[in-house]
């Protein structure tokens, strides 16, 4: 009796790629470079940074904070296309929820940005609303609830700000709930959305804070899909925020610690949100921010590099 041929082994099936995200732009910012301030001599130079964001394979950045990058659009225009590299957004700090009396103050510190994003060809404002304590010395500057009046101060000159931003310069301000602002919960997210008006104010929806003040990023997307115009990409160490959140620590300082932290080993986990902003059929940017300040010269580039190789795995080509 002859034995049957042994059946041959089916084909191994190469593990799926994911979908490719063709609505969403990813990009870095010098935040990832370890940048929080126009001048600081512990922070990346920006001739550095700008070499090293494209060595790691981004084509869009952020302008950062006002002046440490050339504040001159045409020295800035050669300085990044000699890179390859072009402007997703500027960014502006606002204290709104003070009302008109601090208008005059905020509208020259956004015109100057406003102005060269602009001029760069961006079409975003990042809007990050003042911190309710310092985010280096801990100090409680003001209460950390607002009052009902300063909820109508803050939509109300939000408002205003996206008018006279879009009216003036053609830009679309995009507000980033922010950990230790008075802006960051889930709760206060929804709060500020619903009293504010569609057509002026979008979100930017940050990964990282929104996680960090106990948001869930996927939700957000499909709860506020409408109103979400821009997404930052950043994760929290679980373990890290625990202790932090525990500890009472400010932002600062959590940050020094490693609070914030290189995907895929924090949360949430991007490609999921990925996936979701995508399915709402818009054209996002998507910017990879991981706090690092202060952080050794060296430490940016093998971070970026890696990060950009996973965001391709997650099907941001």
């Amino acid at each position: 009796m002859t034995s049957s041929p042994s059946p041959t082994p089916p084909p191994s099936t190469p593990p799926s790629s994911p979908p490719a995200l063709t609505r969403i732009r990813v990009g870095s910012a010098p935040d990832s470079w370890g940048v929080w301030f126009p001048d600081d001599p512990r922070q990346t130079p920006w001739e550095r940074f700008l070499d090293e964001v494209a060595d790691a394979g981004y084509e869009w950045i952020e302008l950062g904070p006002y002046g440490y990058l050339p504040t001159d659009p045409g020295r800035l225009t050669d300085e990044t296309a000699k890179r390859g590299l072009r402007v997703s957004a500027g960014t502006v700090f606002t204290g709104l929820h003070h009302g008109p009396g601090v208008w005059e103050q905020t509208w020259e510190h956004v015109s100057r940005i406003a102005e060269l994003t602009r001029a760069m060809g961006a079409a975003h404002l990042v809007v990050i609303p003042s911190f309710w304590r310092d985010d280096k010395t801990g100090e409680v500057l003001e209460d950390r609830t607002l009052t009902a009046s300063g909820w109508r101060e803050l939509t109300t000159q939000t408002e205003r700000l996206g008018r006279e931003v879009r009216e003036r310069y053609g830009l679309r301000i995009v507000v980033h709930p922010h950990a230790d602002t008075h802006i960051d919960t889930p709760e206060n997210v929804a709060r500020f959305l619903d009293a504010t008006d569609p057509e002026l104010v979008s979100l930017c929806l940050d990964t990282g804070h929104y996680a960090y003040c106990g948001g869930d990023s996927v939700r957000a997307v499909e709860t506020f899909g409408e109103r979400i115009g821009y997404l930052h990409l950043k994760q929290v160490d679980p373990r890290i925020l625990a202790e932090v959140v525990a500890g009472q620590v400010p932002f600062g300082p959590a940050v020094a610690r490693g609070v914030m932290c290189e995907p895929p080993s924090g949360v949430p986990a991007l490609e999921p949100v990925l996936a979701a902003a995508q399915a709402l059929g818009v054209d996002l940017f998507a910017i990879v921010e991981q706090d690092m300040y202060p952080c050794p010269p060296d430490q940016p580039l093998p971070i970026a590099r890696r990060t950009r190789s996973y965001l391709r795995s997650c099907g941001a080509r």
